[in-house]
């Protein structure tokens, strides 16, 4: 499948799934989503999420070092647009911020993969999870759901990846 074609199958997911387009992008992130839901597991939950391309990040393309670093500005970014503050000036509670940021690439390797997989999820108040999406083999990888401690936010990452990411 071709990077572009994959780009608008996200996007309609996105639309058919409530993710709404977030007009003011970043520099790093032009395209991003987001929704507010309440998930039975986590309470209220905000979720952003962007697709990065192969051709969109510099040198050669994605390899581990790159998706570390660009996860890494994903979550300053999902920081940044959710209240990290356990109780806000209106009285509500601030949501569990939740983010993903899936890579588009053709044949990813092995160390991508790894990359992927140990990326320290949780960090600062908020959830970011690296997806990767093999544009040749058509398949998306994600975490895995762990079967003992913190099974609800890895839960929720393949129920988001599978309604969002997978085409």
């Amino acid at each position: 499948m071709e990077i572009s074609d994959y780009r608008d199958a996200v996007a309609a997911n996105r639309r058919d799934h409530g993710f709404e387009a977030v007009e003011a992008g970043t520099e790093e992130f032009e395209r991003m989503w987001m929704t507010r839901e309440t998930d039975d597991t986590l309470g209220d939950v905000a979720v952003l999420a962007t697709l990065v391309e192969a051709d969109e990040t510099e040198g050669d393309g994605i390899d581990a070092e790159t998706l570390a670093d660009t996860a890494a500005a994903f979550r300053d970014v999902l920081a940044d647009r959710i209240d990290p503050q356990p109780g806000r000036a209106d009285g509500g509670e601030a949501p569990t911020p939740v983010g993903y940021v899936t890579f588009a690439t053709p044949e990813p390797d092995a160390s991508l993969l790894d990359a992927m997989n140990g990326f320290t999820v949780a960090k600062r108040r908020t959830n970011v999870f690296p997806l990767v999406y093999d544009t040749e083999a058509e398949r998306l990888h994600r975490h895995e759901v762990p079967r003992l401690k913190g099974r609800g936010i890895y839960r929720r990452q393949a129920d988001d990846a599978e309604r969002l990411f997978e085409v």
